[in-house]
């Protein structure tokens, strides 16, 4: 009951979870009944009670059988329940913030600081104001590492979450163009991004790419990374047929790995997260050799093998910067025809126009290019043969006819904002056409 912010103190059940969605709600689970733009949760207390939750926390009475746990504002009552979880525990925590990669991040810093210590995570994206505190409040007391996202959309997200998880390390992977028409420009952007060292604890450790501008930050304990001879983490990089070789120094000593997977972008995300180890002080070589391992989670450049030909599925989201170092990674494949297929990116703001325009200056290396939605509208007329056609949405692609027009060897990327091809499937479905 003091977890969820109530004062009073009286028996209750005993509860193993905590739930903010009946779909995926375990017996035992305390269910919150969140009120969001759309839904009540307050509507599912019943199917709550029939899924096997062991109490609810809610605004107001329900017919429900079940124990009741009475806020005014129910997410109070998850952030005083995240706020609880982090505290009981000891051992060390992770925020990331970045414009692009920080799924990729949490889920590679999972794998490797799981092989030396018992670590949780947040999952999925679970990085806004309901799923951080959520995640907090899942963490169990003997956890040694925590590694959590922090994600934003507006001004004014990233402080107060970061606070909340108060890490001992924070990672800030990168500063890019996107959600730009919520914020008056990239400097704007950079400047949420870094609010992220207000919660940070007092000998904390900022971990931050090497061309991010400082400027505004006070922390002073900081861990760069990237491919100057000044970083602390400062590498160099090879690629290869299909896959990267890493050689990467710190405090004078040397120390290389591979990636299964080509792209700068990847390169950088994995100089993060072993900055990131290096700053917690955990085992640096160990983390090193679970990097040949680490791919991409599904819809963030995972490479999938149909019947002789190849899809690069990094449908989950895009922004201009994200998409170019897609396509780089794509041009680095040393097999078949090399096909993009691109869908607009949203919530560009002014610039929108500007920035489709410059991928696709970014294309002339390929040999065909599709092209979705409002922003590649003017495709044709900057790629030229290699165009192979516009579509105003996902759903008026021709997939048989797409797969038909695939040879063997082929690679096709897939690549464009959430709601283009992530939200409708689309991968899956071109994997069965191809099949």
């Amino acid at each position: 009951m003091l977890a969820c912010g109530v004062d009073q103190i009286t028996s209750g059940p005993d509860i193993s979870g905590i739930s903010i969605d009946t779909r995926t709600l375990a017996a035992g689970d305390l269910f919150i009944a969140l009120s969001g733009d759309h839904r009540d949760g307050h509507e599912f207390v019943q199917l709550a009670e029939k899924s096997g939750a062991s109490a609810l926390l809610v605004s107001r009475g329900t017919d429900c059988s079940l124990p009741e746990i009475r806020r005014e504002n129910t997410l109070d009552g998850l952030w005083c329940l995240g706020e609880a979880g982090r505290h009981r525990m000891a051992g060390k925590v992770v925020a990331i913030t970045g414009s692009s990669g920080k799924t990729t991040a949490r889920s590679w810093l999972e794998n490797m600081l799981n092989q030396q210590a018992k670590t949780h995570a947040s999952i999925g994206s679970f990085n806004n104001h309901w799923g951080v505190p959520l995640s907090l409040a899942r963490m169990p007391r003997d956890t040694e590492f925590g590694i959590f996202e922090i994600g934003m959309n507006r001004p004014g997200e990233v402080e107060p979450l970061s606070r909340l998880v108060n890490p001992d390390v924070a990672l800030v992977l990168n500063v890019l163009p996107a959600h730009l028409e919520s914020f008056d420009n990239i400097d704007s952007i950079r400047r949420e991004k870094l609010s992220i060292t207000r919660g940070l604890n007092d000998d904390g450790v900022l971990v931050v790419h090497e061309n991010i501008d400082l400027e505004g930050v006070s922390h002073n304990n900081i861990v760069t990374f990237g491919y100057s001879e000044s970083s602390t983490v400062s590498a160099q990089v090879s690629f290869e047929k299909n896959m990267t070789q890493v050689h990467f120094t710190i405090d004078c000593k040397k120390y290389g790995f591979q990636l299964p997977t080509c792209g700068e972008h990847r390169v950088l995300t994995s100089l993060g997260c072993l900055a990131v180890v290096y700053a917690l002080g955990a085992d640096l070589p160990r983390a090193c050799e679970s990097m040949a391992f680490m791919e991409p989670p599904t819809g963030r450049g995972n490479l999938l093998e149909v019947s002789g030909r190849f899809i690069i599925d990094d449908s989950y989201n895009a922004n201009p910067v994200s998409m170019r170092y897609a396509i780089e990674a794509l041009c680095q494949f040393q097999r078949g025809r090399k096909v993009a297929l691109l869908g607009e990116m949203l919530e560009l703001g002014d610039e929108a126009k500007q920035l489709h325009t410059s991928i696709l200056d970014a294309c002339g290396e390929l040999d065909g290019v599709i092209t979705v939605g409002e922003g590649f509208a003017n495709a044709k007329q900057h790629l030229g043969d290699i165009h192979w056609g516009h579509h105003a949405s996902a759903a008026d692609i021709n997939l048989i006819e797409l797969a038909e027009s695939l040879k063997e060897g082929d690679t096709i990327l897939v690549k464009g904002s959430n709601k283009v091809f992530w939200v409708n499937n689309f991968v899956e479905a071109l994997h069965s056409a191809l099949s």
